[in-house]
């Protein structure tokens, strides 16, 4: 019989070794990866599928407007650690593809500079997809003086493509409802 040399036996196992740590790191390094790259790739799926009510971004609308109307709802919440008051725009009903701007009005009722910022999402959620943003002041950062009001105005469009969607035959009113709360930065 031929015995193996203890020290091709020890080179064996420094090489298993050392191929189980490199692919041990590479797994752990993969995950970090992954787990910085989870959100930029969550947006980026729901900004393509319309996931959550995802709205779209859009420079114009290329295709038209149809005869068919939407009714477009504006509703706000603020977080109780802002102290702002916001007022929605109001309702709106145009026909579909029709650029539209409307204006959320915001005061300040603090006495010292406060930043805040805000999110969305689109009611139904099925109909995010077809809701086009030409310009928002949704995830920017907004310093508000003590006492000051802002505009702050939404360009938008219903895609006209909404019509050839069948799950979306019945809908006749789109909800657009955001949310502010307290950023962490400092006001100016």
């Amino acid at each position: 019989m031929t015995s193996v040399a203890p020290e091709h036996r020890d080179n064996l196992s420094n090489r298993k070794n050392r191929r189980i740590g490199v692919s041990l790191a590479v797994l752990v390094a993969g995950m970090v990866g992954l787990a910085f790259a989870s959100v930029p790739l969550y947006q980026l799926f729901c900004q393509v599928t319309g996931f959550g009510g995802t709205t779209q971004v859009a420079d114009a609308n290329p295709k038209g407007v149809i005869a068919r109307e939407m009714r477009v709802r504006f509703d706000v919440n603020v977080e109780n650690t802002l102290p702002w008051t916001v007022k929605p725009a109001a309702s709106i009903t145009d026909k579909i593809g029709a650029v539209d701007t409307v204006n959320y009005v915001a005061t300040n009722n603090s006495d010292k500079p406060i930043t805040g910022q805000a999110i969305f999402n689109v009611v139904p959620e099925q109909a995010g997809i077809y809701f086009n943003k030409i310009e928002c002041f949704c995830f920017t950062e907004q310093t508000l003086q003590p006492g000051e009001t802002v505009d702050m105005p939404i360009v938008f469009f219903v895609d006209p493509d909404i019509a050839d969607n069948r799950e979306l035959n019945t809908i006749k009113e789109i909800t657009l409802s955001y949310t502010f709360y307290a950023s962490d930065s400092e006001g100016s």
